[in-house]
């Protein structure tokens, strides 16, 4: 059993590595705002919950005394307000957030600090974005990312800390937030509208949010150091991902496909190659 600080318990990526978690038996502690517990759907007897306001706001004699006996920093907590979250300066407060967080998980002795990132760090397109790929963010969310990435990679390795970065690629399922494309999509069909969408010819990399989670929460017990891409393997056309929901209603009638050009700020491509260890 290894005890787990994460944040980000309650958001979409966050709840399916708690619940891994819990069920490979590690003792859990959440940093959440009050309330939010059960939006992740546990409650407080499942895990040990430290509350705070705003964990990005809080100051690193706060942050020492809640990692105090971690073994390992899952940080999964991030601005993502689907309409904002590429522009906001919010991205700056959440770099500058984790930092403090990164030096007071060194000062109480975390053996392991992991990371959420993004495959929007990388230089796109491609089809087959290795771990060590070119990078080249293009949005400030990316950039602030990457800009942690860097940090607290760097930061760790003056500590002595094993460091993991996760790249997320295209995720979905469970509790995704209005405004994203499979809830747009379902949420049209099942109101018997037109989902309009553009040509759907960009390749993407989707995976099930509960496979990330699995995944990322596995690193626990693998101790896999590096960057590590969270994703499929498999490109799948934005076409084809929605007509797979749109057959579960039988209703690819109501999907219209754009014939204008994609934009140049959509990648024709982001399809990552897997470099996750599976636990032995």
């Amino acid at each position: 059993m290894t005890k787990v600080f994460l944040t980000g318990a309650s958001g979409f990526v966050g709840r399916q590595i708690l619940r891994h978690l819990v069920t490979a038996g590690h003792e859990v502690t959440v940093a959440v705002r009050p309330g939010s517990m059960l939006r992740a759907g546990l409650s407080a007897g499942d895990v040990n919950v430290m509350l705070t306001r705003d964990l990005f706001a809080e100051r690193e004699d706060w942050w020492k005394r809640a990692l105090e006996g971690q073994d390992t920093l899952i940080h999964a907590a991030w601005y993502v307000d689907p309409k904002t979250y590429q522009r906001s300066r919010f991205n700056f407060i959440c770099t500058a957030g984790s930092i403090v967080m990164a030096r007071a998980a060194a000062q109480a002795g975390v053996r392991h600090v992991i990371g959420l990132g993004t495959c929007m760090e990388y230089r796109l397109p491609s089809t087959r974005i290795q771990h060590d790929a070119p990078l080249g963010p293009s949005t400030l969310y990316s950039a602030a990312k990457l800009a942690t990435c860097f940090a607290l990679q760097r930061h760790a390795a003056l500590a002595g800390q094993r460091f993991t970065w996760c790249r997320l690629f295209y995720l979905h399922g469970e509790a995704e937030q209005a405004g994203r494309l499979a809830p747009y999509i379902h949420d049209c069909i099942a109101r018997g509208e037109h989902a309009h969408l553009s040509a759907g010819t960009q390749l993407r990399d989707y995976l099930d949010v509960a496979d990330a989670g699995r995944m990322i929460a596995a690193i626990t017990d693998t101790r896999q150091e590096g960057v590590v891409n969270i994703c499929s393997g498999r490109p799948t056309t934005i076409r084809l991902f929605a007509e797979r929901i749109a057959d579960t209603y039988g209703r690819r009638d109501l999907l219209i496909f754009s014939s204008n050009p994609v934009p140049a700020s959509d990648p024709a491509a982001v399809v990552g190659v897997c470099n996750w260890q599976a636990p032995q």
